[in-house]
């Protein structure tokens, strides 16, 4: 039985330092901004310590450019890129398949998502603990999923609900509620 193989790579964006991980079969993880590329390295390998340092394949190199022009404001999609998110949940799987759905400046809540899957308003939280586990944010586009009444909500990324309200106004959502100024945010 062999071990599968992860590669990553941290690269410089508008918005900070990302990382990506990937395997022979798509996107293991990824890494939102942070100011230092060693702060993005110290938390992907938290997550993946197995990986290794690599050179982008050609499609990886496509898909850390178009985050690159992601954070430079332009509208990219990436419902197509193939991700490897290992062993899920089934729960999850689903509420995972349903976000990918969401495009650039879409949002939805998690008691929607929750409701499009058949399950009650109570699966609403566990809707929000799978965006909060996502192996592969923007590509899975947690940050377009919101609260009950189109609140922010919780946001695991670097920056908080700050992070979560920056990028979906660089997707020109503008959000009613306030978000507190509290936390630390992205640079754009």
């Amino acid at each position: 039985m062999s071990e599968t193989i992860h590669h990553y790579n941290i690269f410089h964006t508008a918005g900070g330092f990302c990382g990506i991980a990937w395997s022979s079969i798509g996107i293991t993880r990824f890494q939102l901004p942070t100011k230092s590329a060693e702060a993005t390295e110290r938390v992907l390998l938290r997550r993946l310590p197995e990986a290794l340092p690599g050179k982008p394949t050609p499609e990886i190199a496509d898909i850390i450019a178009a985050v690159q022009r992601y954070f430079d404001g332009e509208e990219i999609d990436f419902s197509n890129v193939t991700v490897d998110i290992g062993d899920q949940e089934p729960f999850f799987a689903q509420i995972y398949a349903v976000a990918r759905q969401l495009g650039w400046g879409d949002t939805t809540t998690y008691g929607t998502i929750a409701k499009e899957l058949g399950a009650g308003p109570e699966a609403a939280r566990d809707v929000g603990q799978a965006m909060a586990r996502n192996p592969v944010p923007l590509i899975i586009p947690c940050h377009r999923v919101l609260a009950a009444g189109g609140k922010v909500g919780g946001f695991s990324a670097p920056g908080g609900s700050v992070a979560k309200a920056r990028m979906l106004e660089l997707e020109g959502v503008h959000l009613g509620a306030a978000v507190p100024p509290a936390q630390q945010s992205f640079g754009f």
